[in-house]
């Protein structure tokens, strides 16, 4: 982990409910989030798992599919209809489409394939506690950008900018998380509603293009690339 990992202070302290079997994959999850700023509960079993999420205490949840006892998606489904509404990332080595299909309709948040980067774990947590509460507002502003989700117009400082349905929808993402890595594979799900990760470069070419619209010559460049991982949306606060 570089020293540069460490989470934006409103993150920091956040705690995650770990629920996994796998003693190393466990040991590794837990050492990458304590590092990084976060209290780590880990429970090995479903049971113990559904115990801990009843308490109310976690903020986020990380769930292996298949566990020991209870399996996971039966954790998430009695947590839903206890009313417990924490958001869940679901893991498993089962990386079908109908398989993620069944666990989003479980009540998870979203669903990450084993074997993963310990960047694209952090990366989905963060996005679920980063989550906007309210999706409801019809104007966003991040920084200089401001856009109108009704009239489907976006402004920088003023200067309007003419953006395809594709590209306003990727910079709406981005203006509703700034400041957050976000992963080629978020973007894939998350903007071009994939369900399966292809070897495609279509991400790159759209952000390539929309980064030509938003930073014009001159301009403070506001859509960062991040070597490894995916992108970024800087702005000031």
């Amino acid at each position: 982990m570089a020293e540069d990992d460490t989470l934006p202070p409103f993150l920091a302290g956040r705690t995650v409910l770990l629920v996994e079997d796998d003693g190393r994959i466990a040991e590794e999850i837990v050492g990458e989030l304590t590092g990084r700023g976060f209290n780590v509960h880990h429970e090995e079993t479903g049971n113990a798992g559904l115990d801990a999420a009843l308490k109310g205490e976690a903020d986020v949840m990380v769930v292996d599919r298949l566990l020991p006892g209870c399996d996971g998606l039966s954790v998430i489904e009695t947590m839903r209809q206890q009313g417990i509404r924490v958001p869940v990332l679901v893991l498993s080595a089962l990386s079908a489409v109908d398989d993620r299909v069944t666990g989003l309709k479980a009540g998870g948040d979203d669903y990450l394939t084993k074997p993963f980067a310990m960047e694209e774990l952090v990366a989905r947590i963060e996005a679920l506690l980063r989550r906007p509460d309210d999706t409801r507002n019809t104007k966003l502003s991040a920084g200089p950008l401001e856009m109108d989700l009704i009239e489907r117009r976006v402004w920088r400082d003023g200067r309007e900018i003419d953006l395809l349905p594709r590209e306003f929808r990727l910079l709406e993402y981005l203006m509703r998380r700034p400041g957050q890595v976000l992963t080629r594979s978020m973007l894939l799900e998350d903007v071009w509603q994939y369900r399966f990760i292809p070897r495609t470069n279509l991400v790159d070419v759209h952000i390539g293009k929309l980064r030509r619209k938003v930073d014009a010559p001159g301009e403070e460049p506001l859509i960062q690339s991040i070597r490894g991982t995916g992108f970024q949306l800087r702005v000031s606060d």
